[in-house]
């Protein structure tokens, strides 16, 4: 019975979105505020899947200007646990095929995310000068998943260098942000799914990295979120057995 409330209500609750969410935009399509104002709606479904969502956002993280932030990529739970820290005039980087799913693809563009080709090699590294020129032109930060694609409970994946050229050639920082294990953690029949917790770290400063120092920041990046996440799953693991024998 959760099973079945829990579907119909966010299937309902994410296709009334969409629609009205299509339609509002239309009065200023592509204009990157939209984006976070969306990504929180989704977010608030967190609670519906029983999920306990801790964000741990810097007090001056408003100061880290144009900015790439780079998160770990799980399965699609992503949408109701990080969604919510997109942070203000931040847009996301996605494939093209995004586009053409009902009712979510028209507002996923119209609020001004940048749509990829991965299937195509040419078009793809033209992407690198989309997102400098979104920077620079539109006075936005960009939220990328370095790793590509959905890990599926693998760890955190090797990191494509998309996001990394991208923050060089713009001259800005990268920010990660780090999400622990949802994996194999939420169970749509069971009422309560535990404790998620989210943390933006500090920015990483790009300027001293160039072209020829590309997959040094890279690893650079993906070492200290690999243990960010490591200490954040421990937390998690330690403050749900401290709750189950309090019970």
């Amino acid at each position: 019975m959760l099973f079945i409330f829990r579907v119909i209500y966010v299937v309902v609750f994410s296709i009334l979105v969409c629609i009205f969410g299509s339609i509002y935009c239309l009065f200023s399509p592509r204009n990157p505020k939209h984006v976070a104002t969306f990504g929180h709606l989704f977010g608030g479904l967190a609670p519906i899947f029983g999920l306990k969502v801790e964000q741990r956002i810097p007090a001056d993280a408003a100061q880290n200007g144009n900015c790439i932030y780079i998160a770990n990529h799980q399965n699609n739970f992503d949408m109701v646990t990080v969604s919510n820290m997109v942070q203000p005039r931040t847009v996301t980087v996605g494939k093209k095929s995004l586009l053409w799913i009902p009712f979510f693809g028209p507002l996923y563009w119209l609020t001004g995310n940048l749509l990829i080709d991965r299937e195509n090699r040419a078009k793809a590294h033209g992407t690198i000068s989309q997102v400098v020129a979104q920077i620079k032109k539109k006075d936005v930060s960009i939220w990328m998943f370095p790793e590509g694609t959905r890990s599926r409970g693998r760890g955190l994946m090797p990191f494509k260098t998309g996001a990394f050229h991208a923050a060089i050639a713009a001259g800005v920082p990268i920010v990660p942000i780090c999400v622990s294990n949802t994996n194999n953690k939420i169970k749509l029949n069971r009422w309560n799914n535990g404790l998620v917790i989210i943390e933006m770290l500090p920015p990483v400063d790009t300027t001293q990295y160039g072209k020829e120092r590309l997959r040094e920041l890279s690893e650079h990046c993906r070492q200290i979120m690999a243990d960010k996440i490591a200490e954040l799953d421990a937390e998690v693991a330690r403050r749900e057995a401290d709750a189950k024998v309090k019970k």
